[in-house]
């Protein structure tokens, strides 16, 4: 396998979060830095769990984030299908034949795999090198239900073979799942590829506490994000720099293209990464400040109201270069739609010398003035 192809294997339980991004994010931009191929696959074999909407979610997130699938559901490819609830015959088969050979077996009518008793398994990791865990760990873990349906552990490993994949970029929490696929893939007689076990993202708590990244700690999905009102160019380019960073260079505001031109696995940290609002509202500022009035007052519109679009685009020559993210909006100009109440005793200013009195003769003819402007 000379050709680089990488694959993003979602299960559809849910919304994507913002690890599961960086996970797609990563796996496509190593493939494209490399001319290679970026696969999408659905791991639906968790049927009670499934949510009815997840896979449309998922693929819209992607395509709001300008990750796009060269092969998938939707896209098609020479390894269809790509979702695994269409490819049981598959797995059916290959699992026959590890029982047919002698490492596998059936037990209450699914099928397990029997793993050797003595010796370790070793794999090697880009980021964490040599991993070896010895096989009196591995329990003999299911690979076909009863009902037919192949585990997680038992189909990725089918299809990342299948599929041609050339490298595995996925959280470390699979780590300790590796041996029992490298065995697969040795049982099989098949070439392992590259494994990349990605740190996790976390999350600060307002004690300063960190944890893994989780709702506790705020938005945390792309979408969460985006209903924000953070710009979906800006997440992706926040996302990027959550364990990665371009070598030889301090740049943080990327393109797309300019992402994929500087990708390199060297670049990758083993360290976990703390997901920074703070960051992310400099960068998505950054972003805005960098858009003429006429786009940001497009990206805004529904924030603000019922104004006209000449006034749109004037107070977004004023509130670009102020925002963090849309949603901010609607507070700061809420007082050009309902005036506030405001205390007479304001007009007092002992500094000034200002006194209601005083400022009362000075507003008179600063009335009539006022009423003869346009604008």
């Amino acid at each position: 396998m000379n050709r680089i192809r990488t694959r993003f294997a979602p299960s559809p339980t849910g919304y994507m979060h913002i690890g599961n991004l960086r996970t797609a994010l990563y796996a496509y931009l190593f493939a494209k830095s490399q001319g290679g191929d970026f696969i999408l696959r659905i791991e639906d074999t968790d049927r009670a769990r499934y949510v009815a909407d997840a896979v449309e979610f998922i693929e819209r997130t992607l395509a709001a984030a300008k990750i796009i699938p060269d092969e998938g559901p939707h896209h098609g490819g020479a390894f269809a299908p790509y979702v695994q609830s269409e490819r049981m015959d598959i797995y059916k088969k290959y699992a026959e034949q590890l029982v047919a050979d002698g490492h596998a077996y059936y037990e209450n009518g699914a099928i397990r795999q029997k793993m050797p008793r003595a010796g370790e398994t070793t794999f090697f990791d880009v980021l964490h090198g040599n991993i070896t865990i010895a096989n009196s760990e591995l329990e003999d873990q299911v690979l076909l239900k009863s009902d037919g349906m192949p585990t997680y552990n038992f189909a990725n490993v089918i299809d990342d073979h299948l599929m041609e994949i050339s490298h595995i970029i996925r959280g470390t929490e699979f780590i300790t799942s590796t041996p029992k696929h490298v065995l697969l893939y040795e049982f099989f007689g098949w070439e392992l590829p590259t494994f990349i076990h990605l740190a996790p993202v976390m999350g600060k708590a307002e004690d300063g506490t960190v944890s893994k990244l989780s709702k506790r700690h705020g938005a945390t999905s792309f979408n969460d994000l985006i209903e924000a009102g953070y710009l979906p160019e800006a997440i992706t380019n926040y996302v990027a720099l959550l364990g990665w960073s371009p070598k030889n260079s301090c740049q943080e505001i990327f393109s797309m293209d300019e992402l994929i031109k500087n990708f390199s696995l060297d670049g990758l940290s083993k360290s976990p990464a703390v997901f920074d609002y703070a960051k992310l509202d400099w960068m998505s500022g950054e972003y805005f400040k960098a858009m003429s009035d006429e786009d940001f007052a497009k990206v805004a519109d529904k924030y603000f109201g019922d104004f006209d679009a000449p006034r749109k685009i004037f107070l977004s020559s004023l509130l670009k270069t102020r925002v963090a993210k849309l949603s901010d909006i609607p507070d700061m100009i809420a007082f050009l739609k309902n005036l506030p109440q405001f205390d007479v005793e304001l007009f007092n200013n002992k500094r000034n010398k200002i006194t209601p009195q005083k400022s009362a003769e000075i507003l008179a003819p600063a009335i009539k003035i006022l009423e003869n402007v346009d604008d």
